[in-house]
């Protein structure tokens, strides 16, 4: 289930992620081993909890970065890298319920952007909610920044 769509300024937020260029038939088998990396740079550095995740998607290519929103200033180990979730006029909507159809999340962004006239930048990103063993308490917040 989505909440309705908003318009909304935010400013750039500090992640800890790992970039990547792949394809989308590739990206379900790789966004997990991503997501491993820096994690284990966190728990290097004692953090072990209260980081959503990320996923920065920048263009349709896809050019991603998979990571996290810190807690704290860590240390980078391996590939992990910081940078940042991008600032400006964004689109964003609230999913919940089971990751599968968190497509109808993007979608209603879409359509909400196409019905009022909005440009989208390319720049598109999700910030999941804490982990939930039942999917429907699951939450995904949808952002898109617009052009």
């Amino acid at each position: 289930m989505t909440d309705e769509v908003t318009l909304r300024t935010v400013e750039a937020r500090p992640t800890l992620v790992v970039p990547a260029h792949t394809s989308w038939p590739e990206f379900p088998g790789l966004w997990r081993s991503l997501l491993d990396e820096v994690w284990g740079c966190l728990r290097a550095a004692g953090i072990t909890r209260g980081c959503p995740n990320v996923m920065l998607y920048l263009d349709d290519d896809p050019h991603v970065e998979i990571g996290v929103l810190p807690s704290r200033p860590c240390p980078t180990t391996g590939r992990v890298v910081r940078s940042a979730l991008p600032a400006g006029s964004i689109a964003t909507t609230l999913h919940r319920g089971p990751y599968e159809y968190l497509g109808d999340a993007h979608e209603a962004v879409h359509r909400w952007c196409r019905g009022q006239g909005l440009a989208l930048a390319g720049p598109r990103w999700e910030i999941y909610g804490p982990h939930r063993d039942d999917p429907a308490e699951l939450t995904v917040e949808v952002c898109y920044l617009l052009g």
